[in-house]
């Protein structure tokens, strides 16, 4: 198992370009198995997880043709079993994506239930219940997700909590449904935007996007000629490398970026003492050499604070000047960084859902071990302003969603290297 090793002390600066949002790039490509004709989606980034999507489709029988600058052109008239198999799903969450595309164009689906990061519940039951709403006849037997429906038929459907993935299942599943579908408390995150987008480009009638009101108006099938589609930014990459400069008391500017989705890191970046300044596509962030504030956050769903950003911000609080508290609503088993991080030298105090930040002078370097996507970044985070030589194990989890993420921060001065396993 691949670990990193990490050198405290460096002060980061320069530039970087951020890679396609892998919460983008999962979804479209489930997308793509809607389209009767062949689809090239392009900006997708260089992951484990993208990987796995990739050999998912291709054991379903889609052709699949990846150039040099990773544009995946997907051809499902090949297909030839509508099965995503636990080997595959159990290490990622998004592959029960593949369940309303499938049931939507081909009528049957055999898909695991899945697995993924532990960080807390993420139950499929309201995927499952909406396609139920939508005419599907649904079991679940032996971990297997068994759906069958001759045509989905538009609903009404409430989602009973905000799921990112939830939304996106319904919504793909909606556009080859008979007659019209309303989801709403839709989820409004920008990556389920980015899908309804792409959905449109192939001929879906989705409106509302954005809102949490999605209305869809069913088609016969879904294809355009010659279709190119560029995934958006990954807003998450961006504000784990802006997090990492202002804890250094560094100097960075990013670039392929969308300032515009990231209001609530940069206004929480700034009142952490950073200045900000934005382009269409570029963040500059500078700390001018200075220690960063504490700053208090309250994850929830967009536009609000992401719970994708919580672990970062907790290393940065775990070396600020000041206490502050960081609250967890989004999911139930989100601290476990927290542990790692007091073996380096972190004042941070669990209470149910709160963490309580007391700034050090500085951390000092441990052997610490990842247990999901972002806490796993934010132990590289701490590593960089630890003093000594922090070795991060099981960054498996980190390869799920960085892209070549010790190339990137050593190409800011960061003192990091692979060690294989």
């Amino acid at each position: 198992m691949d670990k990193l090793i990490i050198t405290g002390g460096k002060q980061l600066s320069g530039e970087l370009r951020i890679s396609g949002a892998k919460n983008s790039a999962l979804p479209i490509l489930a997308g793509a198995l809607l389209s009767e004709t062949p689809v090239t989606i392009g900006n997708i980034p260089h992951l484990h997880d993208i990987t796995t999507t990739m050999e998912l489709l291709g054991r379903m029988g889609v052709q699949l043709i990846i150039d040099e600058k990773m544009n995946i052109e997907i051809d499902t008239s090949t297909i030839k079993n509508f099965e995503a198999p636990y080997e595959l799903v159990r290490t990622m969450r998004a592959s029960i994506l593949v369940l309303g595309p499938l049931l939507a164009r081909f009528g049957s689906a055999h898909v695991s239930l899945p697995g993924g990061c532990a960080i807390g519940t993420r139950p499929v039951d309201i995927h499952l219940d909406g396609l139920a709403k939508m005419g599907a006849d649904i079991k679940v037997e032996g971990g297997y997700i068994l759906a069958q429906a001759k045509r989905l038929k538009g609903a009404n459907l409430v989602m009973e909590k905000i799921t990112v993935t939830g939304t996106e299942n319904l919504l793909m599943a909606a556009t080859l449904a008979k007659g019209k579908t309303v989801i709403e408390n839709a989820a409004k995150e920008p990556e389920v935007s980015d899908l309804a987008h792409f959905l449109n480009k192939m001929g879906a009638k989705i409106t509302g996007i954005g809102t949490d009101i999605l209305e869809i108006d069913g088609v016969d099938q879904l294809g355009a000629k010659d279709l190119h589609y560029n995934i958006l930014p990954d807003r998450i990459e961006t504000g784990t490398y802006l997090v990492a400069a202002a804890m250094t008391g560094g100097n960075i500017t990013v670039k392929n970026t969308r300032p515009s989705i990231l209001d609530a890191v940069l206004e929480k970046l700034k009142e952490a003492g950073a200045e900000i300044s934005t382009g269409d596509d570029w963040i500059k962030l500078d700390m001018k050499g200075k220690k960063p504030q504490a700053v208090s956050v309250r994850t929830a769903p967009y536009p609000a604070f992401p719970t994708d950003m919580q672990a970062q911000f907790t290393a940065m609080n775990a070396i600020a000047e000041g206490v502050a508290v960081i609250t967890e609503t989004v999911f139930e088993n989100r601290f476990m960084h927290v542990q790692e991080m007091q073996r380096m030298g972190a004042d941070i105090q669990l209470e149910s859902h709160n963490a309580i930040c007391k700034g050090v002078e500085k951390l000092a370097a441990a052997p610490v071990m990842a247990t999901d996507l972002r806490a796993s970044a934010s132990l590289v985070l701490a590593g960089l302003v630890a003093e000594g030589d922090t070795m991060v194990d099981r960054i498996y989890h980190i390869d799920r969603g960085y892209d070549h993420i010790e190339e990137k921060l050593a190409q800011l001065g960061a003192k990091i290297r692979r060690i294989p396993n």
